[in-house]
């Protein structure tokens, strides 16, 4: 039997109408480092509008491709919606890109057009002789953009049109956007999104089982809009009505204690250096966090013990988020089940998460599919609608197995769908034979009061043809040794994981959407440049 439900289709359209509609008087508002710029859903929504017809202007028309290159803020909340909502494809690039990766995704991608915020001119200055289809820059605020040449100013690009456009209603499986991979290995990939894939990921984000948003909620969104949609937080905030709070380019832990104090949200989402910072900071200078119901976090591995202080200091839940560009980004989320226990609370909150409703999971060891028992570690597979089945114009089948992309993360599934993350396949420590999970090491040490961060790396070893290598970053002025570091371990893991070589440095290097670099870290040990130091005892062999 045929259903005779309407055939509606799922498109960015169907959320920018709604919210707009919808929450007419919901705010967006942008810091600026001294005050808060506002506007609301109506308002925006004609801005929108406005972008929509500008691009038009210029020749802008069905999957044409529009590059932004900005920070959080307004102007690429609409481009957000023009962009998709008029036929072309939104591409947003990433700021910290290496300079021949970021021409290589400009011209990859095919961008047409690029809007970019007046601030980053230099940064883009750097390619623009190298880009090849780049006709216009579209410049945000008022600074000198000439290293760019011939450009146009935004608000004198929305200034010529009307507060209407004629939108077109886009096939659902059509392209709304593209975001490029980090590139941590050859050049990076482009992953597309569709109209459905972004409509589907936004309702599952609202919902109560992932963040239960709503028009209640005022939203602090500091995961990078030029990486992975922000999360799709963006989306998701427009399709419920939530306020929205964007930070500009002002992202360190200052600026962003004295916005939390004076605009009081109560969702936010951050990778874990910026929340680490923000609370180091507001222990530091007497700042309440306490306005936040929920924060969540993702892009690495979330330490239990940044959970444990939001909770004790601040009274506040901390969700960890496990993705990727390839999953949409969001694929689980690590709500406790029901009926655990207070004390168990912080336990559960530090698990990679539980598969969301929408997405499927499987275990692999090769074509071996793997039972979620808890025990059996396999690298992890998804498959769902907002999940990629290919990258653009390239191919990559060693990513992909049977209709299931691979995410190169180890780990283990438990029989309620909880995962547990071990290790990036690239990052496994094999130790005789036996697994060491770099994660579980890196959480343990950032357990401890005196380390700021801890990347773990496997390197060569002539017993056990790899073991851990600990690079420590500490408090400025800690007296901590490795001894007391290896002491502290010894009560939270196996003996045999404990690191003989450990490195004391400044900082640990960071990819351009702030994970930790192991690659980085792998190449500068096999130069030499790492100050590594063994304790008195050693660990594998004691």
């Amino acid at each position: 039997m045929l259903s005779t439900i309407q055939d509606f289709p799922l498109t960015i359209n169907a959320i920018f109408r709604h919210g707009a509609r919808v929450y007419p008087s919901s705010e967006v508002a942008t810091f600026t480092g001294t005050r808060m710029r506002r506007s609301s859903f109506t308002e925006v929504a004609a801005r929108v509008a406005r972008l929509a017809g500008a691009l038009k202007r210029m020749g802008i028309g069905d999957g044409d491709r529009v590059g932004t290159f900005c920070w959080n803020a307004q102007e690429h909340l609409e481009a957000y919606y023009a962009v998709p909502c008029m036929g072309a494809v939104l591409h947003t690039l990433n700021i910290r890109l290496f300079p021949d990766q970021l021409a290589y995704v400009i011209n990859h991608a095919g961008d047409r057009v690029v809007i970019v915020d007046g601030s980053l001119v230099p940064l883009l200055a750097r390619v623009r002789d190298q880009l090849k289809n780049v006709e216009r820059f579209i410049v945000t605020g008022e600074e000198d953009a000439s290293a760019l040449g011939e450009v146009i100013r935004y608000e004198d690009a929305l200034g010529g049109e009307r507060d209407e456009f004629d939108w077109p209603e886009p096939d659902e499986r059509s392209a709304a956007s593209m975001c490029y991979t980090s590139g941590t290995t050859g050049n990076p990939k482009g992953v597309v999104y569709s109209h459905r894939s972004t409509y589907l990921h936004s309702m599952a984000e609202c919902s109560g089982s992932v963040f239960g948003l709503s028009d209640r909620d005022k939203m602090l969104i500091l995961p990078s809009m030029f990486h992975a949609n922000a999360w799709g937080l963006p989306y998701a905030a427009w399709m419920c009505g939530a306020a929205i709070i964007f930070p500009g380019r002002h992202v360190q832990a200052e600026p962003l204690c004295r916005l939390i104090t004076a605009e009081r949200p109560n969702f936010g989402g951050a990778v874990p250096t910026v929340w680490n910072e923000v609370l180091r900071y507001a222990e530091a200078n007497n700042v309440s966090l306490s306005c936040f119901r929920l924060v969540m976090s993702g892009g690495s591995a979330v330490p239990a013990s940044l959970i444990e202080k939001f909770r004790v200091q601040h009274g506040v839940r901390l969700l960890q988020g496990w993705g990727m560009t390839e999953t949409g980004p969001l694929a689980a989320i690590s709500n406790p089940p029901r009926g655990s226990a207070p004390e168990e609370e912080v336990s559960w909150l530090a698990r990679t998460g539980r598969v969301c409703a929408g997405v499927e999971i499987r275990l692999t060891d090769g074509d071996r599919v793997l039972d979620w028992d808890g025990q059996s570690i396999g690298e992890i597979e998804i498959r769902g609608p907002w999940v990629t089945a290919s990258y653009y114009a390239e191919d990559a089948p060693e990513k992909f197995h049977d209709g299931w992309l691979r995410t190169g993360d180890v780990g283990v599934i438990d029989t309620n769908g909880y995962i547990q993350i071990s290790d990036r396949a690239k990052d496994v420590i094999k130790s005789g034979g036996e697994w060491v999970s770099s994660v579980d090491l890196e959480n343990n040490l950032m357990a401890h009061p005196d380390v700021l961060e801890a990347a773990v790396i496997g390197v060569p070893d002539p017993r056990w043809d790899e073991r851990p290598l600990a690079c420590v970053v500490v408090k400025d002025g800690s007296p901590v040794s490795v001894e007391q570091l290896r002491e502290f371990l010894a009560a939270r893991v196996v003996k045999w994981w404990l690191p003989e070589r450990w490195a004391f440095i400044q900082e640990v290097p960071k990819t351009s959407v702030g994970k930790f670099d192991k690659k980085v870290l792998r190449a500068r040990y096999a130069a030499g440049e790492l100050p590594v130091v063994e304790p008195a005892a050693k660990a594998a062999g004691d």
